[in-house]
């Protein structure tokens, strides 16, 4: 079997790219997305800023259609669309009309080494002076408290002072943090943030973890972004959401009693206030399945 080459895997469309030494911010699904938080950042990025695709990436090679079935539309009596997936490369302007690189798309299933190799190249050609990924992963956090984000580079002092949240362990390895490692070992600036959704959210959009996403990639990338929108939209969200808890008195017990224990690890276990029974208080496990069945049934109600 002939090893598969970088440069055969994308396509650039055009030479017509003055971007000086840009930020490329890669945000690729198919890994943990909670929340949907990532897919709405990209999809926010597109929708309020100007934007046009220099490059495309054949994933007939490196993507496993019966893993991840494309939607196949069937009417009446014969099939309309199949709606194959892009992994593209996007120029974007901020509100400065400075120029940044976004790769959006799914996550390859195969060919990792040639794929990252090929983000390598695209890299190098653009003169890529920062890369920042994005990733959103559940927390045993409540959605009444500050979502923390989680900061990681090749390079340490490009997040030293922020605060850190696990030590060594052992994760899913995926492809943002492959891309991450390749281009650190080039000798580019690699970094990523991956935001703390409230577990029993990760089934639904949830505005705000983006916003928090999107708020690290204009300061890590020195970009303007027009955030005001995103800002309208999570406010709303994050009003539905306390309507749909406070609904329910079991839910409102079960988000306290997160509260209190989310409180507990952020004063320390010693100063921590008292709980009235600490050996009967439910694990986030159980408290996030709780939540997460209440606000499902919630949004298919939504849905029908």
């Amino acid at each position: 079997m002939v090893a598969m080459r970088p440069e055969d895997l994308y396509e650039i469309h055009t030479d017509d790219v003055d971007l000086g030494t840009p930020v490329l911010v890669h945000a690729l699904s198919g890994f943990l997305d909670a929340g949907a938080a990532r897919q709405i950042a990209v999809d926010h990025l597109l929708a309020t800023h100007e934007h046009r695709t220099i490059g495309r990436f054949d994933l007939d090679p490196i993507y496993d259609y019966r893993a991840r079935r494309p939607r196949l539309v069937f009417d009446t009596d014969h099939y309309a669309s199949l709606d194959y997936p892009e992994l593209l490369l996007t120029e974007v302007r901020d509100r400065r009309d400075t120029g940044f690189l976004v790769l959006h798309g799914p996550e390859p299933d195969f060919a990792w080494r040639a794929f990252t190799g090929a983000v390598v190249q695209i890299a190098e050609r653009f003169a890529v002076r920062r890369s920042v990924g994005m990733n959103a992963i559940p927390w045993a956090a409540p959605h009444t408290r500050p979502l923390g984000v989680t900061a990681h580079a090749t390079d340490p002092s490009l997040v030293s002072g922020r605060p850190t949240f696990v030590g060594a362990i052992e994760v899913p390895g995926h492809v943002s943090g492959a891309v991450e490692l390749a281009l650190g070992a080039a000798g580019i600036d690699a970094m990523g943030f991956a935001v703390h959704v409230p577990h029993y959210l990760s089934q639904v959009e949830y505005p705000r973890a983006a916003l928090a996403l999107l708020r690290e990639v204009s300061v890590a990338g020195s970009l303007d972004l027009e955030l005001a929108p995103l800002e309208a939209r999570a406010d709303v969200s994050d009003r539905e959401i306390d309507a749909q808890v406070t609904a329910s008195a079991d839910n409102v017990e079960a988000v306290q009693a997160l509260e209190a224990q989310y409180d507990a690890l952020v004063r320390g276990a010693a100063s921590a206030l008292p709980i009235a029974d600490e050996s009967d208080l439910p694990s986030g496990e159980e408290l996030a399945a709780q939540l997460e069945q209440f606000l499902r049934d919630v949004d298919t109600r939504d849905k029908d």
